[in-house]
C-alpha cells in the first residue's frame, strides 16, 4: 500500500512539473522509492514468517519479476533518447504488470491480478490521449497497488 502512496504522490507531482525531464525524473525517483519499500516490506514478511529470501521460491519470484523490469529500464533509456516520453507511462505499466503476473506465478492469486491491472492500465495508457498518461500511471502506480495492498493485508496477512 506504501507503493501505492508514492505512486499517486508521484501522479500529483510529474503532473505538475514544467519539463518532460522533471516529469520524468519525478518517476524515476518515485520508482527507486518503491522499489526500495518493496525489497523492505518483503523482507520483514520474511522475517516474520521465519522463510528465507534466498530460498528457490523466492528466487523465481525475483528473477520472474526482475527480467520484465529490466526490459522496462532498456525501453525507458530507449524512449528517453528519442525523447518519446508520451510512450512512457504505456511502456512501463505494459512492462511492470508483466513482471508482476509472471513474478506473481510464485505468489498468491491476487499479486497475478494485481499484475493484469497495471497491465489493462498500460493498455489504456496506449489507447488514449497521451495528455492521459499521467493519470493512467497514478491509477495503475497508485491505485491498484493501494487497492490490491489493501487485500493481500486482509486476506494474506501482508
Amino acid at each position: 500500500m506504501v507503493m501505492g502512496l508514492i505512486g499517486a504522490a508521484a501522479a500529483v507531482a510529474a503532473s505538475m512539473q514544467p519539463s518532460p525531464e522533471r516529469w520524468l525524473a519525478v518517476w524515476l525517483s518515485a520508482a527507486a522509492a518503491g522499489f526500495v519499500v518493496g525489497l523492505v516490506t518483503i523482507s520483514w514478511k520474511c522475517r516474520r514468517l521465519g522463510t528465507l529470501l534466498s530460498g528457490a521460491l523466492a528466487r523465481n519470484f525475483a528473477v520472474a519479476l526482475v527480467a520484465p523490469l529490466a526490459a522496462g529500464a532498456g525501453m525507458t533509456f530507449a524512449l528517453w533518447s528519442q525523447r518519446a516520453y508520451p510512450a512512457m507511462p504505456a511502456a512501463w505499466l505494459l512492462m511492470y504488470g508483466a513482471g508482476v503476473v509472471t513474478g506473481g506465478m510464485f505468489s498468491v492469486r491476487a499479486v497475478r491480478l494485481a499484475g493484469m491491472m497495471f497491465m489493462l492500465c498500460g493498455f489504456a495508457a496506449a489507447f488514449t490521449p497521451p495528455a492521459w498518461g499521467n493519470a493512467w500511471l497514478g491509477v495503475g502506480f497508485g491505485l491498484v497497488h493501494i487497492v490490491s495492498g489493501f487485500y493481500i493485508v486482509r486476506h494474506h496477512g501482508g
